[in-house]
């Protein structure tokens, strides 16, 4: 049997034992040990079963994952997230709607100390959908807008996503995360649009609030300074070269370990559920980052990534034709699969393809993660929505699933506008 023949029956199977449930890093390890054995021998096949999680495991650059983690398991705990939807409350809350465009912009504030979508949009959940809720909001609006800004988690820095396709591409998670920030500004801005016309076509779905003083609001800016400390520590220390992103997820870490220290929310309990959770999450990305390297030496041996960029390139389809392509498969694997996963088992196959395309890999990367984002509240799946799910038991997940689809206008829109003007992702990058 051929290289490519045991690839395409490896593939096949790979997405077969997703469909029965089995961990993608399981599958995609076991799928590349045998496809290694048969194409090379069983030796070839172990050494790689060996030395992969090893120098994984090991590696340097991975230390940045738990680091990144550890520091948004301890803003979680600190309260920085209730801290944040106050300050915005105060001042956009008495508008039509801005209960939500608040949560938003709480959603875009706790994602640049978090990195992870799903977190983000759990913590934001319980903050501010019972404060929507006395309001009298639809609850498709007050679910819908934070399922949506919860997304943010991984395109606004830090961002476990950037990290992770960083090390499947070897591309710099410093010039990511730069990459991330302005895009990240805009989506949430066209989120908060959206709310408006919302609003404005439906003035019952989003209810004024009680107005505040200026002397609340401008109480309430004191309480946000950790966070912005925090995220200008961290991202102004990576664009001006002062550390490495590993350094500056260390550094970052022990930065929100002092806030939560100094407001007395961390517990010798809560410390330890915090390392836990850490461990928690780490071990379940590492595990598919393993596996994904092991895939990914199999995908290797087959060719079959590279004859499937040679294929793409002779169609003479325009550039951004075969990118609606791309961008198409992510959406339609985001409707049954983790967005972790999708990158993790799809990036190693269509990254050639970009390179073969001399698409700027920085630039994709961004537009892969909003799309992934999309992925997140598009149904059946949608870990978002089941996450708010959790936060909102006497919602029906039709309501929040009709609630999101303004939100995915937004983000189509967003990902439209990097498309025509690449300098939105890349003119911070390019300034480092």
């Amino acid at each position: 049997m051929s290289p490519e023949m045991i690839g395409i029956i490896g593939v096949v199977a790979l997405f077969v034992f997703l469909a029965f449930k089995m961990y993608i890093g399981v599958a995609m390890a076991l799928i590349g040990f045998v496809g290694i054995s048969l194409i090379i021998n069983v030796n070839a096949g172990l050494n790689i079963l060996g030395m992969v999680p090893w120098s994984e495991g090991s590696s340097y650059t991975m230390s940045v994952i738990p680091l990144f983690v550890l520091m948004g398991q301890f803003a979680f705990v600190s309260g920085i997230s209730q801290d944040i939807y106050k300050a915005v409350n105060s001042w956009m809350g008495h508008l039509r709607g801005g209960l939500a465009m608040a949560t938003i912009m709480a959603c875009a504030g706790f994602a640049a100390v978090c990195g992870s979508s799903l977190a983000t949009g759990a913590t934001m959940g319980r903050v501010a959908i019972p404060e929507m809720d006395k309001y009298g909001y639809d609850p498709s609006l007050s679910t819908g807008c934070v399922a949506a800004g919860g997304t943010l988690g991984i395109l606004i820095p830090p961002s476990i996503g950037f990290v992770i396709y960083g090390i499947l591409t070897e591309q710099s998670i410093g010039k990511l995360f730069m990459a991330g920030i302005l895009p990240g500004v805009l989506l949430a801005a066209l989120f908060m649009l959206a709310i408006y016309v919302k609003c404005r076509l439906n003035p019952q779905a989003g209810p004024k609030a009680e107005p505040t003083t200026w002397l609340v609001k401008f109480k309430s800016l004191y309480s946000t300074w950790p966070m912005l400390l925090l995220f200008a520590l961290v991202m102004g220390g990576i664009y001006y070269g002062i550390f490495t992103p590993t350094e500056a997820a260390g550094i970052g870490a022990f930065g929100a370990f002092v806030i939560a220290v100094v407001k007395r929310k961390l517990s010798w309990q809560v410390f330890i559920e915090s390392l836990l959770a850490t461990g928690n999450m780490t071990a379940m990305i590492f595990l598919i980052i393993i596996g994904a390297n092991i895939f990914s030496s199999f995908l290797a041996l087959t060719g079959i990534p590279m004859l499937l960029a040679d294929s793409i390139v002779t169609l003479a389809l325009p550039k951004l034709a075969i990118l609606m392509i791309i961008i198409l498969i992510f959406v339609a694997l985001g409707c049954v699969m983790d967005c972790f996963a999708i990158m993790i088992l799809m990036v190693p196959i269509l990254y050639p393809i970009i390179q073969t395309l001399e698409f700027d890999p920085l630039w994709f990367g961004v537009i892969m993660v909003i799309v992934l984002e999309v992925g997140l509240i598009t149904p059946p799946v949608g870990l978002n929505v089941f996450v708010i799910k959790g936060a909102a038991p006497d919602v029906p997940l039709t309501t929040i699933f009709r609630g999101i689809w303004p939100f995915m206008i937004a983000a189509v829109a967003c990902i439209a506008i990097i498309i025509l003007i690449p300098q939105v992702a890349l003119f911070l990058p390019s300034k480092m």
